[in-house]
């Protein structure tokens, strides 16, 4: 079956010379450089999306906190008119309308961090599309090295160590997910419904404090 072997042979050396005709690497690397610049207009996209969020946020803390404002204004004109009942009532909307803004405060922090990350690598990626259009030449010969270390990483992968490693890696994460469903489980069964009754009864006796004291110091302010 030499025939045969020399056949194989020759096809190989055709489809080899074929693919290297077409896979022209500068024009593979013009065509990268439009993909990444259409990834960056959805990038662009989406971070705008974010701030758009933090925006939103940021606006709602300011109202919920205008809000908490107006309801002390409240409380503060029923005291004057003696109405006590009044200010108890505009002082707990207050409270909530305060704890609101904090709830969103929070949020609002962590969204804000969160788009200055993103935009940070906005601007990473404007920064290597900028390179990339200068480099044209360098990257040229750099992916012809990548594509001889892809060649060299294929053939690793063909062997038996190799195949060894990714069943190892498959195993441990198989491992780590397991471990992790198990802890979930722990924590679902852990769950005490009398103690979370017995938390929010403490909540509301600790807020009830809180008017109660408010309250005072708002009637001492009012008579004094």
């Amino acid at each position: 079956m030499k025939w045969l072997t020399n056949f194989s042979l020759v096809m190989r050396s055709s489809v080899s010379a074929l693919r290297e005709k077409i896979e022209d690497p500068e024009r593979m690397l013009h065509q990268l450089i439009i993909d990444m610049a259409e990834e960056l207009d959805r990038v662009r996209a989406s971070v705008a999306e974010a701030v758009a969020d933090e925006i939103q946020m940021r606006k709602r803390t300011e109202c919920e906190r205008a809000e908490a404002d107006k309801w002390l204004e409240r409380a503060s004109t029923a005291m004057k008119r003696g109405d006590e009942s009044t200010a108890k009532s505009a002082l707990n909307q207050k409270m909530a309308a305060a704890e609101r803004a904090d709830r969103y405060s929070a949020e609002h922090a962590k969204q804000k961090a969160e788009v200055e990350k993103l935009q940070h690598s906005v601007r990473d990626l404007e920064d290597k599309i900028r390179q990339a259009k200068q480099k044209k030449t360098l990257l040229t010969a750099r992916m012809a090295r990548a594509s001889s270390a892809q060649k060299i990483n294929a053939a690793m992968e063909r062997s038996h160590s190799q195949s060894a490693f990714a069943q190892f890696n498959r195993l441990e994460e198989k491992v780590d997910r397991e471990e992790a469903l198990t802890e979930a489980w722990d924590r679902m069964d852990g769950r005490d419904p009398d103690a979370d009754e017995l938390a929010r009864q403490f909540e509301r006796q600790e807020r009830e404090d809180l008017v109660t004291a408010e309250l005072e110091a708002l009637k001492a302010q009012v008579d004094g």
